[in-house]
């Protein structure tokens, strides 16, 4: 697997979220940006298991994955952020990138990988980015494919 067409193709994934009306549209890119559009979604760190089967036949990656929402109001932000949280939903990242997991017997991420699970959220908390504050999470994605 090649790790910058993974990130680009959760980033692509993602994008899929629909929010409540009279919030902003979720940006989203498969790197860490210079700097952020509220709310954002973006592929963080990451590590790879080499080997995980014979002749470099299977790697899983574990990225983590971070949205961050504006702090225009506490309270608000907030409950977009929960949203995005959800474990279903059309707002729900989790189901968004599962979604790209494809039909049963076809690769996910448009081949790039043969399956993925978003796993959990942690780190529900602020998040300083280029200066600013965010209240914002992480999502820890497992993606396995061949090596």
């Amino acid at each position: 697997m090649e790790a910058s067409a993974v990130r680009n193709a959760v980033a692509d994934a993602a994008r899929a979220v629909v929010l409540p009306e009279g919030i902003r549209k979720l940006t989203c890119t498969g790197y860490v940006p210079g700097a952020v559009t509220a709310p954002h979604f973006f592929c963080g760190e990451y590590t790879v298991d080499y080997d995980k089967a014979m002749r470099r036949s299977l790697d899983h990656i574990e990225l983590t994955c971070r949205v961050l929402v504006g702090r225009a109001d506490d309270r608000a932000s907030q409950r977009t952020l929960d949203a995005l949280l959800a474990g279903s939903g059309p707002s729900s990242l989790k189901a968004a990138i599962e979604a790209a997991r494809g039909a049963p017997g076809e690769y996910a991420l448009g081949g790039l990988a043969h399956d993925l699970h978003v796993m959990r959220m942690q780190g529900y908390r602020w998040y300083e980015h280029q200066g600013i504050d965010y209240v914002g999470a992480e999502l820890i994605i497992k993606i396995i494919g061949e090596g």
